[in-house]
């Protein structure tokens, strides 16, 4: 494991004012003082680069202090999150689980083709799995705010090895079937509906507001090293001993998750009190998020961009066979170049301090004009390093936005938040994956591409120009911004912003 980084020595200390009669006065002076909305040009134009009181000592959640971070200290390093014990258990063991996971998608593909010969049985599978997350995955939410999210997780993960076992007793018994693979396909989606706001949600158990957002890029960067080495594996494996085989790891992998969970001090968790079952609390989720800016638009630009920017599959393969006419070698080239500058784009974010909707909105832009660019890629080479970028700021953008909405949420609605933006993000996956793979096939990769790219684009523009109005702010072009300025900022149009929380997480 990678050793953490020492912390910024530029961080402000965050000692106790009680231990310290002068420390004691400046808390006072602090608490009188006007709360800074953090806008460019008001003296504080990185309020994610300052330290606020202890929102828990004023007896306030950090959401209901500050949308995105008033409550954060300067950013400690890459690393900073792996500090704290109970995250490092769940950090190794997330290492092995991830890079099983993968081994386990590889070789279910393979195997669905090598029983059909078919890709429409692969698109099936795909389906079977992603489909409980469009049906059921609000309710997911609920129920990880109803448990307590440690011990579900550990139901979660022991049932996803399970299943893995099952279907590699069947492999390598060689009564395997198409049949069986889709029902063990529907039982895992059915497991993720709840494991997968859960697994969320418990990030800021673990460590705390001040470095989510650390965690939450770092889990990312995790996921993407094992997208980079499982499939490797996955493949010498098939090649060597068959896909049962790979199966019976990833079982295997899943002890690895449990025995950091349980490993675990319960005494270092923060956990957020389980709910009362009532009724109505689907409902309850769905006005939240309806009520707040900070929380709508995001989860809105989320669902564009995960239903039509995010269908590389379809896109890769068309572009691999069909528009530069290289064999397969080539086409994991594509995949791998994606993942490489994913993982760029997961370390990077996680040096980054709280998420600001600038950023997010700043990435989701970025990441669809990048995709329109590609759409014009004159050779394979130009496609690939395009590609890598387009991975960097996809990977940023699913990084700020699962972060900002955590850290906007009061603890008690994070499992129904995490879940609704779970459903969105790769619900509509089933929604938009046909629509880009008939454009694709009628039209061609590249109309495919430059469709997903603009809509992406439009979608993150809109958004943008929303948030704005809604916060009474515009951006400010100064080419001659002076020592410390900025050339754009983002500013009050009238002087004074209308909504200051609002304000702050623009």
């Amino acid at each position: 494991m990678t050793p953490p980084a020492a912390a910024s020595a530029a961080a402000i200390r965050t000692d106790d004012p009680t231990t310290d009669p002068s420390a004691a006065s400046a808390a006072a002076a602090d608490a009188q003082a006007p709360a800074p909305t953090g806008l460019p040009g008001s003296g504080d134009d990185d309020p994610d680069e300052r330290t606020a009181a202890d929102p828990a000592a004023q007896g306030r959640t950090p959401a209901a202090s500050s949308p995105t971070g008033a409550g954060f200290t300067r950013p400690g390093g890459m690393f900073s999150s792996l500090r704290v014990r109970n995250y490092r258990y769940y950090f190794a063991g997330q290492v092995v689980s991830n890079t099983g996971t993968w081994m386990q998608r590889i070789a279910q593909d393979w195997l669905v083709l090598s029983l059909t010969g078919s890709p429409l049985a692969v698109g099936i599978t795909t389906a079977m799995q992603f489909l409980p997350m469009l049906l059921l995955g609000l309710f997911g939410g609920v129920l990880a705010d109803r448990m307590p999210k440690r011990r579900l997780l550990i139901h979660t993960q022991g049932a996803m090895g399970l299943l893995a076992a099952g279907l590699a007793v069947l492999t390598i018994g060689g009564v395997v079937t198409p049949y069986y693979v889709y029902a063990f396909a529907l039982l895992l989606g059915l497991v993720t509906v709840v494991d997968n706001p859960t697994r969320q949600a418990f990030v800021s158990e673990m460590v705390g507001p001040k470095d989510l957002a650390n965690a939450v890029s770092l889990n990312a960067a995790n996921f993407q090293t094992a997208r980079l080495v499982g499939p490797a594996v996955a493949g010498l494996l098939i090649a060597a001993v068959g896909s049962g085989w790979a199966f019976a790891v990833n079982a295997l992998s899943f002890a690895a998750v449990i025995g950091g969970l349980l490993a675990m001090r319960e005494s270092e968790l923060r956990p957020t009190e389980p709910i009362a079952r009532e009724k109505g609390q689907l409902r309850e989720g769905l006005r939240y998020v309806k009520e707040r800016p900070e929380l709508l638009w995001p989860m809105v630009l989320a669902g564009f961009i995960g239903t039509f920017g995010f269908n590389f599959p379809t896109l890769l393969s068309g572009f691999a066979y069909d528009t530069f006419k290289v064999g397969a070698g080539q086409y994991g080239l594509l995949n791998t170049a994606m993942a490489v500058g994913s993982l760029a784009g997961a370390l990077l974010a996680a040096r980054r301090g709280a998420p600001r909707l600038r950023r997010l909105v700043g990435a989701a832009l970025a990441f669809g004009a990048l995709e329109v660019v590609a759409a014009f890629a004159p050779d394979y080479w130009t496609f690939a390093l395009l590609l890598m970028l387009i991975g960097v700021f996809g990977l940023s953008f699913n990084t700020s936005v699962n972060s900002t909405l955590q850290l906007a949420t009061d603890p008690e609605m994070r499992g129904r938040v995490m879940g609704l933006l779970v459903l969105v993000f790769t619900g509509g996956t089933p929604i938009g994956a046909p629509i880009v793979g008939w454009v694709t096939a009628s039209y061609g990769p590249r109309l495919g591409l430059l469709a997903c790219g603009l809509v992406s684009a439009l979608a993150a523009a809109t958004v943008g120009l929303v948030l704005a109005r809604s916060a009474d702010l515009r951006v400010r072009f100064d080419l001659h911004p002076g020592r410390g300025g900025r050339v754009v900022a983002v500013v009050p149009r009238t002087g004074v912003a209308r909504k200051s929380e609002l304000a702050a997480a623009c």
